[in-house]
């Protein structure tokens, strides 16, 4: 129906994305060092805005991941699964900044360590099946655990 203008179109949009969500993260990158050098200490509001992109980087991380997986019956289960978990920790910190109590603010980061547990579970998962090479996962898997550490803290801090 649209031709072949039209995937050449989707194609341009597609790498036009990449490259402002790859500007972004440049720019975070740029933060956090910044933050380093001047041990500039951040006030919550701060700290939750960046663990916002954090977590948003981390979800496109996962549905990358997931896309390069195996195309077979058992790899789209954890396809599913990997996306589901891996994509859920971001979009509940972000319910939880936006939470109505404290009560559900510590409701919403304990379903976020739930679910970055999950997400290591799948990733470890995966690493096991050697669908992925350890090297090609190292990154996100630390990301992950550095993630989980940060939850976990943060829950067991609130009353």
């Amino acid at each position: 129906m649209f031709g072949r203008g039209f995937e050449t179109l989707q194609l341009h949009q597609k790498k036009y994305f990449e490259y402002l969500e790859y500007l972004e993260y440049l720019e975070y990158l740029e933060y956090l060092e910044y933050l380093k050098l001047n041990e500039k200490i951040v006030d919550n509001k701060e700290f939750g805005k960046i663990l916002e992109i954090r977590t948003r980087k981390f979800a496109l991380e996962i549905i990358q991941l997931s896309s390069s997986l195996p195309l077979s019956v058992e790899a789209n289960v954890i396809k599913n699964q990997i996306t589901k978990s891996g994509t859920s920790i971001g979009a509940n910190y972000r319910e939880a900044n936006r939470s109505r109590s404290p009560k559900d603010f510590k409701n919403k980061i304990k379903i976020c360590e739930t679910e970055t547990n999950e997400t290591i579970y799948w990733l470890e998962l995966i690493l096991d099946a050697k669908w992925k090479q350890k090297d090609e996962l190292s990154h996100i898997l630390t990301e992950a655990n550095e993630l989980l550490a940060l939850f976990t803290s943060i829950g067991n801090k609130l009353k």
